[in-house]
Protein backbone atom coordinates (compact mmCIF):
# COMPACT_ATOMS: atom_id res chain seq x y z
CA UNK A 1 0.00 0.00 0.00
CA UNK A 2 1.14 3.40 -1.08
CA UNK A 3 2.13 6.02 2.20
CA UNK A 4 -0.01 8.66 2.54
CA UNK A 5 2.16 11.75 2.24
CA UNK A 6 2.51 14.60 5.56
CA UNK A 7 3.77 17.59 4.97
CA UNK A 8 4.90 19.22 8.51
CA UNK A 9 5.51 22.71 8.58
CA UNK A 10 8.44 23.17 11.22
CA UNK A 11 11.19 21.90 11.69
CA UNK A 12 12.36 22.83 15.39
CA UNK A 13 12.10 21.42 18.87
CA UNK A 14 8.52 22.32 19.18
CA UNK A 15 7.45 20.41 16.13
CA UNK A 16 9.24 17.09 17.45
CA UNK A 17 6.76 15.82 18.78
CA UNK A 18 4.58 15.56 15.70
CA UNK A 19 7.29 14.57 13.45
CA UNK A 20 8.26 11.81 15.69
CA UNK A 21 4.11 10.60 15.47
CA UNK A 22 4.22 10.98 11.91
CA UNK A 23 7.35 8.52 11.68
CA UNK A 24 5.86 6.10 14.26
CA UNK A 25 2.67 5.82 11.92
CA UNK A 26 4.49 5.25 8.95
CA UNK A 27 3.52 7.98 7.03
CA UNK A 28 6.19 9.54 4.47
CA UNK A 29 7.37 12.70 5.93
CA UNK A 30 8.04 16.01 4.26
CA UNK A 31 9.18 19.02 6.21
CA UNK A 32 8.93 23.02 5.31
CA UNK A 33 11.47 25.15 7.25
CA UNK A 34 13.39 28.34 6.52
CA UNK A 35 16.36 26.93 8.63
CA UNK A 36 17.88 23.75 6.72
CA UNK A 37 20.33 23.43 9.75
CA UNK A 38 16.63 23.13 12.82
CA UNK A 39 17.09 19.78 14.81
CA UNK A 40 14.21 17.82 12.98
CA UNK A 41 15.23 18.42 9.57
CA UNK A 42 17.69 15.06 8.99
CA UNK A 43 14.54 12.96 10.31
CA UNK A 44 12.55 14.14 7.07
CA UNK A 45 12.33 12.02 3.84
CA UNK A 46 12.01 15.20 2.13
CA UNK A 47 13.29 18.95 3.53
CA UNK A 48 12.43 22.21 1.91
CA UNK A 49 14.31 24.87 2.69
CA UNK A 50 11.45 27.44 2.73
CA UNK A 51 9.64 29.78 5.42
CA UNK A 52 6.38 28.16 6.68
CA UNK A 53 4.82 31.69 6.62
CA UNK A 54 5.51 31.90 2.62
CA UNK A 55 1.77 31.22 1.63
CA UNK A 56 2.35 30.26 -1.92
CA UNK A 57 5.97 29.07 -1.63
CA UNK A 58 4.43 26.34 1.12
CA UNK A 59 1.58 25.80 -1.83
CA UNK A 60 3.87 25.23 -4.38
CA UNK A 61 5.63 22.63 -2.47
CA UNK A 62 2.49 20.97 -1.37
CA UNK A 63 1.86 20.51 -4.34
CA UNK A 64 4.81 18.99 -6.04
CA UNK A 65 5.32 16.91 -2.92
CA UNK A 66 1.27 15.77 -3.34
CA UNK A 67 0.60 16.05 0.14
CA UNK A 68 -2.44 13.93 1.78
CA UNK A 69 -2.09 16.39 4.61
CA UNK A 70 -0.13 19.44 5.90
CA UNK A 71 0.01 20.05 9.66
CA UNK A 72 1.84 22.32 12.14
CA UNK A 73 1.95 22.67 15.82
CA UNK A 74 2.52 24.95 19.06
CA UNK A 75 3.03 27.95 16.27
CA UNK A 76 0.53 30.30 14.77
CA UNK A 77 1.20 32.09 11.37
CA UNK A 78 2.19 29.05 9.54
CA UNK A 79 -1.79 28.04 10.20
CA UNK A 80 -2.19 30.77 7.14
CA UNK A 81 -0.27 28.90 4.77
CA UNK A 82 -1.71 25.11 5.59
CA UNK A 83 -4.80 26.42 5.34
CA UNK A 84 -4.16 28.64 1.93
CA UNK A 85 -2.60 25.42 0.77
CA UNK A 86 -5.21 22.72 1.67
CA UNK A 87 -8.10 25.24 0.57
CA UNK A 88 -6.37 25.14 -3.38
CA UNK A 89 -5.46 21.39 -3.13
CA UNK A 90 -8.68 20.06 -1.41
CA UNK A 91 -7.07 18.44 1.98
CA UNK A 92 -8.96 18.81 5.15
CA UNK A 93 -7.98 22.14 6.97
CA UNK A 94 -9.41 25.27 8.53
CA UNK A 95 -10.68 28.10 5.59
CA UNK A 96 -8.43 30.43 4.60
CA UNK A 97 -10.42 33.43 6.27
CA UNK A 98 -10.87 31.49 9.53
CA UNK A 99 -7.13 31.56 9.68
CA UNK A 100 -6.50 34.93 9.40
CA UNK A 101 -9.23 35.27 12.19
CA UNK A 102 -7.35 32.70 14.60
CA UNK A 103 -4.17 34.47 14.00
CA UNK A 104 -4.84 38.30 14.07
CA UNK A 105 -6.09 39.17 17.17
CA UNK A 106 -8.09 42.52 15.99
CA UNK A 107 -10.02 40.02 13.46
CA UNK A 108 -10.47 37.63 16.35
CA UNK A 109 -11.55 39.68 18.54
CA UNK A 110 -14.14 41.75 16.23
CA UNK A 111 -15.46 38.52 15.40
CA UNK A 112 -16.38 37.44 18.64
CA UNK A 113 -17.93 40.97 18.91
CA UNK A 114 -19.56 40.23 16.64
CA UNK A 115 -21.30 36.59 17.67
CA UNK A 116 -21.91 37.44 21.09
CA UNK A 117 -18.63 35.89 22.46
CA UNK A 118 -17.82 37.34 25.87
CA UNK A 119 -13.75 39.21 25.50
CA UNK A 120 -12.24 42.03 26.83
CA UNK A 121 -13.08 45.24 25.35
CA UNK A 122 -10.33 46.60 23.28
CA UNK A 123 -9.13 49.18 21.11
CA UNK A 124 -7.42 48.23 17.68
CA UNK A 125 -4.34 50.94 16.62
CA UNK A 126 -3.89 50.74 13.13
CA UNK A 127 -0.39 51.08 11.75
CA UNK A 128 -0.87 54.20 10.23
CA UNK A 129 -3.22 55.96 13.03
CA UNK A 130 -2.53 59.36 14.45
CA UNK A 131 -3.02 58.41 18.37
CA UNK A 132 -5.55 60.64 20.07
CA UNK A 133 -5.90 58.83 23.44
CA UNK A 134 -8.43 61.57 24.31
CA UNK A 135 -11.04 60.24 22.04
CA UNK A 136 -10.74 56.45 23.23
CA UNK A 137 -12.05 55.62 27.32
CA UNK A 138 -8.86 53.96 27.85
CA UNK A 139 -9.22 52.30 31.48
CA UNK A 140 -6.43 51.92 33.60
CA UNK A 141 -4.57 49.67 33.86
CA UNK A 142 -4.89 47.84 30.55
CA UNK A 143 -3.11 45.46 28.16
CA UNK A 144 -1.35 45.84 24.92
CA UNK A 145 -0.21 43.67 23.03
CA UNK A 146 0.99 43.16 18.67
CA UNK A 147 -2.17 41.71 16.55
CA UNK A 148 -0.14 39.25 15.17
CA UNK A 149 2.41 38.23 17.54
CA UNK A 150 2.71 34.98 19.74
CA UNK A 151 4.53 33.44 23.02
CA UNK A 152 3.54 36.79 25.22
CA UNK A 153 6.19 38.93 22.44
CA UNK A 154 4.87 42.08 22.92
CA UNK A 155 2.74 42.05 25.37
CA UNK A 156 2.92 44.25 28.01
CA UNK A 157 0.58 45.77 30.99
CA UNK A 158 0.28 49.81 31.13
CA UNK A 159 -0.76 51.20 34.21
CA UNK A 160 -1.78 55.32 33.14
CA UNK A 161 -1.74 56.97 30.27
CA UNK A 162 1.84 58.42 30.59
CA UNK A 163 3.42 55.24 29.98
CA UNK A 164 0.92 54.16 26.99
CA UNK A 165 2.84 55.79 24.19
CA UNK A 166 5.84 53.79 25.44
CA UNK A 167 4.36 50.85 25.76
CA UNK A 168 2.78 51.24 21.99
CA UNK A 169 6.10 51.97 20.53
CA UNK A 170 7.67 48.78 22.64
CA UNK A 171 4.81 46.27 21.44
CA UNK A 172 4.64 47.55 17.65
CA UNK A 173 8.67 46.01 17.71
CA UNK A 174 6.60 42.86 17.54
CA UNK A 175 4.56 43.28 15.22
CA UNK A 176 4.79 42.29 11.69
CA UNK A 177 1.89 44.57 10.35
CA UNK A 178 2.71 47.69 12.45
CA UNK A 179 -1.01 47.09 14.32
CA UNK A 180 -1.52 47.00 17.90
CA UNK A 181 -4.62 46.02 20.41
CA UNK A 182 -5.28 47.94 23.47
CA UNK A 183 -7.46 45.68 25.90
CA UNK A 184 -9.03 45.09 29.17
CA UNK A 185 -6.73 43.96 31.96
CA UNK A 186 -9.03 40.85 33.29
CA UNK A 187 -8.47 39.81 36.45
CA UNK A 188 -9.12 36.41 37.64
CA UNK A 189 -7.80 32.41 36.97
CA UNK A 190 -6.30 32.02 33.86
CA UNK A 191 -7.04 28.61 32.63
CA UNK A 192 -6.34 27.55 28.67
CA UNK A 193 -9.16 24.83 27.45
CA UNK A 194 -7.63 22.17 25.06
CA UNK A 195 -10.35 20.88 22.07
CA UNK A 196 -10.47 18.86 19.44
CA UNK A 197 -13.13 19.52 16.89
CA UNK A 198 -14.54 16.84 14.64
CA UNK A 199 -17.34 17.53 12.71
CA UNK A 200 -18.56 20.78 13.84
CA UNK A 201 -19.04 19.36 17.49
CA UNK A 202 -16.11 21.08 19.72
CA UNK A 203 -14.41 18.32 22.45
CA UNK A 204 -13.27 19.72 25.29
CA UNK A 205 -10.13 16.96 26.55
CA UNK A 206 -8.52 19.27 29.11
CA UNK A 207 -8.45 22.34 31.04
CA UNK A 208 -4.95 23.60 31.85
CA UNK A 209 -4.27 26.21 34.83
CA UNK A 210 -1.82 28.89 34.31
CA UNK A 211 0.75 30.71 36.26
CA UNK A 212 2.75 33.34 34.49
CA UNK A 213 5.03 36.20 35.37
CA UNK A 214 2.12 38.68 36.48
CA UNK A 215 2.69 42.10 35.12
CA UNK A 216 4.27 43.72 33.30
CA UNK A 217 4.98 40.79 30.68
CA UNK A 218 2.34 38.11 31.53
CA UNK A 219 5.06 35.26 30.93
CA UNK A 220 4.14 31.93 31.25
CA UNK A 221 5.82 29.85 33.68
CA UNK A 222 3.90 26.87 34.79
CA UNK A 223 0.80 24.64 33.55
CA UNK A 224 -1.11 21.85 35.34
CA UNK A 225 -4.15 19.41 34.85
CA UNK A 226 -7.07 18.74 35.56
CA UNK A 227 -7.91 22.21 36.94
CA UNK A 228 -10.08 21.95 39.56
CA UNK A 229 -13.80 23.22 38.12
CA UNK A 230 -16.97 22.95 39.51
CA UNK A 231 -19.19 21.64 37.53
CA UNK A 232 -21.57 24.79 36.66
CA UNK A 233 -18.45 26.88 35.59
CA UNK A 234 -17.62 23.50 33.21
CA UNK A 235 -21.33 23.89 31.60
CA UNK A 236 -20.59 27.30 31.03
CA UNK A 237 -17.33 26.73 29.57
CA UNK A 238 -18.56 24.05 27.18
CA UNK A 239 -20.72 26.91 25.76
CA UNK A 240 -17.88 29.17 26.00
CA UNK A 241 -16.33 26.92 23.56
CA UNK A 242 -18.86 25.59 21.08
CA UNK A 243 -19.37 29.18 20.24
CA UNK A 244 -15.89 30.42 20.01
CA UNK A 245 -15.47 27.90 17.39
CA UNK A 246 -17.81 28.54 15.23
CA UNK A 247 -17.26 32.44 15.87
CA UNK A 248 -13.79 31.63 14.29
CA UNK A 249 -14.57 28.53 11.97
CA UNK A 250 -13.15 25.73 13.49
CA UNK A 251 -15.16 22.33 12.49
CA UNK A 252 -12.14 20.16 11.79
CA UNK A 253 -9.07 19.93 14.09
CA UNK A 254 -7.79 21.63 17.70
CA UNK A 255 -8.35 24.19 19.18
CA UNK A 256 -6.35 26.23 22.00
CA UNK A 257 -8.45 28.74 24.01
CA UNK A 258 -7.06 31.02 26.56
CA UNK A 259 -9.55 32.25 29.18
CA UNK A 260 -10.20 34.04 32.38
CA UNK A 261 -12.23 33.73 34.59
CA UNK A 262 -13.41 36.46 36.14
CA UNK A 263 -16.06 38.03 38.56
CA UNK A 264 -18.44 38.71 35.66
CA UNK A 265 -18.24 34.91 34.14
CA UNK A 266 -15.26 33.72 31.87
CA UNK A 267 -13.93 35.59 29.02
CA UNK A 268 -11.79 34.53 25.77
CA UNK A 269 -8.70 36.08 26.01
CA UNK A 270 -7.98 34.39 22.63
CA UNK A 271 -7.66 31.35 20.79
CA UNK A 272 -5.44 29.52 18.46
CA UNK A 273 -6.73 27.34 15.79
CA UNK A 274 -4.00 24.61 17.02
CA UNK A 275 -2.69 22.56 19.61
CA UNK A 276 -1.35 24.33 22.53
CA UNK A 277 2.77 24.97 23.13
CA UNK A 278 4.26 24.63 26.05
CA UNK A 279 4.40 20.86 25.83
CA UNK A 280 0.45 21.39 26.80
CA UNK A 281 -0.40 18.84 23.86
CA UNK A 282 2.46 17.17 23.54
CA UNK A 283 2.91 15.74 27.25
CA UNK A 284 0.58 16.91 29.62
CA UNK A 285 -2.77 16.08 27.68
CA UNK A 286 -1.42 12.72 27.39
CA UNK A 287 -0.77 12.60 31.01
CA UNK A 288 -3.38 13.47 32.44
CA UNK A 289 -5.76 11.68 29.87
CA UNK A 290 -4.19 9.49 27.99
CA UNK A 291 -5.28 11.14 24.75
CA UNK A 292 -3.01 11.60 22.36
CA UNK A 293 -3.95 14.69 20.48
CA UNK A 294 -1.63 14.30 17.84
CA UNK A 295 -2.45 11.39 16.87
CA UNK A 296 -6.56 12.82 16.83
CA UNK A 297 -5.03 15.93 14.79
CA UNK A 298 -3.43 13.44 12.13
CA UNK A 299 -6.24 11.26 11.79
CA UNK A 300 -8.45 14.71 11.25
CA UNK A 301 -6.11 16.05 8.40
CA UNK A 302 -5.86 12.87 6.49
CA UNK A 303 -9.91 12.82 5.87
CA UNK A 304 -9.98 9.26 8.17
CA UNK A 305 -12.49 8.40 10.95
CA UNK A 306 -11.76 9.65 14.10
CA UNK A 307 -13.31 8.12 17.49
CA UNK A 308 -12.40 10.25 20.72
CA UNK A 309 -11.15 7.56 23.60
CA UNK A 310 -12.29 7.56 27.16
CA UNK A 311 -10.23 9.82 29.44
CA UNK A 312 -7.96 8.75 32.44
CA UNK A 313 -8.15 11.01 35.71
CA UNK A 314 -4.21 11.60 36.41
CA UNK A 315 -2.75 15.12 37.12
CA UNK A 316 0.11 16.50 35.18
CA UNK A 317 2.45 19.98 35.45
CA UNK A 318 4.80 21.81 34.04
CA UNK A 319 7.38 24.32 35.75
CA UNK A 320 9.61 26.57 34.05
CA UNK A 321 13.06 27.92 35.43
CA UNK A 322 12.79 32.26 37.46
CA UNK A 323 16.27 33.09 37.75
CA UNK A 324 17.49 36.38 38.28
CA UNK A 325 19.82 37.80 35.11
CA UNK A 326 23.05 37.22 35.19
CA UNK A 327 26.25 34.76 33.55
CA UNK A 328 25.59 31.33 34.58
CA UNK A 329 28.08 30.06 36.95
CA UNK A 330 26.97 26.47 37.65
CA UNK A 331 23.74 24.31 37.34
CA UNK A 332 24.27 21.61 40.84
CA UNK A 333 22.02 18.84 41.45
CA UNK A 334 20.57 18.41 38.39
CA UNK A 335 20.75 14.31 37.79
CA UNK A 336 19.32 14.04 41.51
CA UNK A 337 16.48 15.49 40.60
CA UNK A 338 15.57 13.49 37.83
CA UNK A 339 15.59 10.49 39.83
CA UNK A 340 12.83 12.10 42.16
CA UNK A 341 9.22 10.52 41.69
CA UNK A 342 6.96 11.74 38.97
CA UNK A 343 9.78 13.47 37.11
CA UNK A 344 9.19 12.53 33.67
CA UNK A 345 11.22 15.51 31.68
CA UNK A 346 13.85 18.45 33.03
CA UNK A 347 15.61 20.35 30.24
CA UNK A 348 17.82 23.17 31.09
CA UNK A 349 19.19 25.15 27.20
CA UNK A 350 21.75 26.99 28.73
CA UNK A 351 25.26 26.18 30.24
CA UNK A 352 27.98 27.79 32.40
CA UNK A 353 28.98 30.81 31.22
CA UNK A 354 26.48 32.04 29.10
CA UNK A 355 24.23 35.18 29.56
CA UNK A 356 20.24 34.96 30.64
CA UNK A 357 18.14 38.16 30.86
CA UNK A 358 15.04 38.85 32.73
CA UNK A 359 12.19 36.86 31.06
CA UNK A 360 9.82 39.10 29.00
CA UNK A 361 9.01 36.54 26.50
CA UNK A 362 8.54 32.48 26.61
CA UNK A 363 12.08 32.40 24.33
CA UNK A 364 13.91 33.92 27.44
CA UNK A 365 12.77 31.49 29.59
CA UNK A 366 15.66 28.93 30.41
CA UNK A 367 14.32 25.64 30.72
CA UNK A 368 11.40 23.62 32.40
CA UNK A 369 10.13 20.19 34.39
CA UNK A 370 7.32 18.17 33.83
CA UNK A 371 6.01 15.67 36.15
CA UNK A 372 3.35 13.29 36.94
CA UNK A 373 1.07 12.47 39.72
CA UNK A 374 -2.13 11.10 40.81
CA UNK A 375 -3.86 14.41 40.50
CA UNK A 376 -2.71 18.31 39.93
CA UNK A 377 -1.86 18.92 43.08
CA UNK A 378 0.54 16.55 43.43
CA UNK A 379 1.61 16.61 40.06
CA UNK A 380 2.61 20.12 40.55
CA UNK A 381 4.27 19.55 44.12
CA UNK A 382 6.29 16.77 41.93
CA UNK A 383 7.36 19.30 39.57
CA UNK A 384 8.24 22.31 42.25
CA UNK A 385 10.39 19.52 44.36
CA UNK A 386 12.88 19.39 41.30
CA UNK A 387 12.60 23.40 40.20
CA UNK A 388 13.78 23.71 44.34
CA UNK A 389 16.15 21.06 44.06
CA UNK A 390 18.17 22.14 41.18
CA UNK A 391 20.98 25.11 41.89
CA UNK A 392 21.44 27.16 39.36
CA UNK A 393 24.30 29.97 40.46
CA UNK A 394 23.99 33.05 38.24
CA UNK A 395 27.17 36.28 38.40
CA UNK A 396 24.99 39.19 38.77
CA UNK A 397 26.74 41.64 35.89
CA UNK A 398 25.08 44.47 36.91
Amino acid sequence: MKKKRVLVLGASILQKPLIDKVIEDGYYLGIVDYNENAVCVKQADEFFCVSTTDEKGVYEIAKKFKADAIVTTATDMPVRSIAYSSEKLGLTSISYESSLKATDKALMIQSFEKDGVPHPWYFILEKENNYDYNQYSIKFPCVIKPTDSSGSRGVKLVESIDQLNDAIIYSKGFSRNGSVIIEEYLVGQEISIEVMCIDGVSNILAVTKKETTGSPYFVELGHSQPANIEQKLMNELRHLVSSTCESIGVKNGPAHIEVMITKEGPKVIEMGARMGGDFITSNLVPLSTGIDMIELMLKISLNEKVVLPSKNQKGSAIRYFNINPGKIKSVLRLNDAKNLPGIIEIEICVKEGDNISEIKNSRDRIGHVIAEGDNEIEAIENAERAIKMIKIEVENEQ
